[in-house]
């Protein structure tokens, strides 16, 4: 497995994530197994199934936070001379050519990204775009709906 970048921020929500799965959801769906269990033919008991499925989710979840964990590359923007370049975990104000909207972007990991709270991983095709490149420079690329064109008016390492 190669380097899994993310953020400090990013770092601090994956280990919390772990710390719950283990420590609250992996004993509750213990005891939720047991309590099925104690209901008699395992067969038609529904709730053991299920307990038994949300087991296997949560161990799976956490396998994958250990293995992105135990090959992370936190990267923190602000302790980083990038001079004035987009780079990751740099925010990004931008202009949209087309509709002369400005929207303001964070570039983070794959396990962070939220667009709905301005933050985009950094393999998305935006995000790819725009590494790199210094304010007042003008981007392309390729969306679902056509090539969109973004002109970018700030970068900020927070």
């Amino acid at each position: 497995m190669s380097k899994v970048p993310m953020t400090v921020r990013g770092h601090e929500l994956l280990e919390q994530e772990l710390k719950k799965l283990k420590g609250e959801d992996r004993p509750n769906v213990v005891k939720a197994i047991a309590e099925a269990r104690a209901h008699g033919d395992l067969k038609e008991n529904a709730e053991y199934h299920a307990a038994k499925e949300q087991q296997g989710f949560i161990e799976a979840r956490i396998k994958d936070i250990e293995g992105k964990l135990s090959h992370k590359q936190v990267i923190d923007a602000s302790a980083v001379d990038a001079r004035g370049k987009v780079i990751f975990g740099s925010t990004v104000l931008i202009l949209e050519e087309e509709s002369d909207k400005e929207i303001t972007y964070t570039i983070v990991g794959e396990d962070e990204a939220d667009i709905k709270a301005g933050m985009i991983s950094y393999t998305s095709p935006i995000a790819r775009a725009l590494i790199g490149k210094n304010e007042g420079d003008v981007i392309e690329f390729e969306a679902p709906d056509g090539l969109k064109t973004y002109d970018v008016l700030e970068v900020r390492y927070e």
